[in-house]
């Protein structure tokens, strides 16, 4: 079965958003990252739920933002501390939060989407878990900064 542009766009968002959610059980529940992808592979890719079906992610991109994401922790932390106010140290943020900043920035250092595809994408995650507030406005700055930091010659 050969999917049409679309379906591949639908698929590489639904693999951020499950990226996000993965990071976010990861901190919280202090499971592997291996475990929590294989469970997000077997379990949750077109899951069937109330609300609907859930769309089937991209595997690969959602491996890649698991063990990128994994891998190299400290630096895209490091990069969303400084994007931050000092106030606002990366443990000080909403947890969602905190896995969005990395899954994206996974993205960011290591894969070859436009920086500007990846904010718009990963502010849209955003929308989907905070719909009524600032969060994705404040996703978007941040988000921006780490882009520019990333990947300079993309500006």
């Amino acid at each position: 079965m050969t999917l049409s542009g679309n379906e591949k766009r639908k698929m590489r968002s639904a693999a951020r958003l499950y990226a996000v959610q993965a990071l976010f059980q990861m901190e919280s529940s202090g499971q592997t990252v291996e475990r929590v992808i294989r469970e997000f592979e077997e379990f949750r890719f077109g899951e069937a739920l109330e609300e609907g079906e859930m769309v089937e992610g991209d595997p690969d991109l959602f491996r890649a933002l698991m063990e990128t994401a994994v891998n190299l922790q400290a630096r895209i932390d490091q990069m969303t501390d400084r994007a931050l106010v000092a106030k606002w140290p990366i443990g000080r943020i909403d947890p969602t939060l905190r896995a969005l900043f990395r899954a994206a920035g996974a993205e960011l250092v290591e894969g070859d989407t436009p920086p500007k595809v990846v904010i718009s994408e990963f502010v849209d995650v955003a929308r989907a878990f905070f719909p009524e507030s600032d969060e994705p406005k404040f996703a978007n700055a941040v988000l921006d900064h780490m882009a520019r930091e990333a990947r300079p010659e993309a500006f």
